[in-house]
């Protein structure tokens, strides 16, 4: 079962998430997934199996310019994760629809997304779902 997730959810959420995103911890992404939750325009969603939550996706309209598209809001998935011993059972394809569903009933036309260039295993995820490919970049920095 997928369910729109909240404020109640910030803890389930975060664990979730830092098993995605390891570089923050669990307090750290539940006061941003809040701080998310309260300014709108965005949507989490929870996976769950047999009463367990075992994936989320995180979805949110864009108005800025997203890259390939053409229409303004565009929706955008911001993550989306299955933990390791409940994938390929086809949980990311309803995270993911339900992330589309809720971008159209907010006006979307378009629904985008990227990975980082060294993501193989998101890269194979995106075109499985038929995105297709926009763009490729490389960013770059420097301390001024």
């Amino acid at each position: 079962m997928v369910c729109p997730a909240g404020i109640n959810d910030l803890n389930t959420l975060a664990n979730l998430a830092v098993l995605m995103w390891s570089t923050h911890s669990v307090k750290e992404l539940e006061k941003e997934f809040s701080e998310i939750i309260q300014n709108g325009d965005s949507q989490f969603f929870l996976k769950y199996e047999n009463g367990i939550p075992v994936g989320f996706a995180q979805c949110q309209l864009r108005h800025d310019y997203v890259e390939g598209t053409h229409t303004s809001p565009v929706g955008y998935l911001e993550g989306i994760f299955v933990k390791e011993g409940h994938r390929s059972r086809g949980y990311a394809k309803e995270l993911l629809a339900a992330c589309e569903a809720w971008a159209k009933e907010n006006g979307c036309r378009e629904f985008a997304s990227d990975c980082e260039i060294h993501n193989i295993q998101s890269f194979h995820f995106h075109r499985a779902m038929n995105f297709r490919e926009a763009n490729r970049i490389i960013c770059f920095t420097k301390k001024l």
